[in-house]
């Protein structure tokens, strides 16, 4: 890519709202990600006796629905950013691949 297309490109106000929007989002959902991961880490550490706390009277404790739950999060929220990625972020970039192209 040539230098004059890429200041186009950089200049293009559809790829600094793309860029601003879609940094602002990942920086949302990173933030939220650790805030869940480090709490249960958090939990792990000083919260022992809440995850050994037998389920009913069964032998399965708190611990497993909670470990889960994270994962569960984690495939969430990557769906979430897919989905804001295929709806918002994708018409973004056409329309700079668009303005670049001319």
């Amino acid at each position: 890519m040539d230098t004059p297309q890429a200041d186009r490109i950089a200049a293009d106000p559809n790829y600094q709202m793309l860029k601003s929007k879609r940094s602002r989002f990942g920086w949302t959902l990173a933030i939220i990600m650790l805030i869940v991961y480090y709490g249960y880490v958090l939990l792990i550490a000083f919260g022992k006796e809440l995850l050994a706390t037998p389920i009913g009277s069964g032998v399965m404790t708190w611990g497993i629905p909670a470990g889960f739950g994270v994962i569960v999060f984690t495939v969430l929220i990557t769906a979430v950013y897919i989905q804001r990625a295929n709806r918002e972020f994708d018409e973004l970039t056409e329309k700079v691949k668009r303005e670049a192209l001319k």
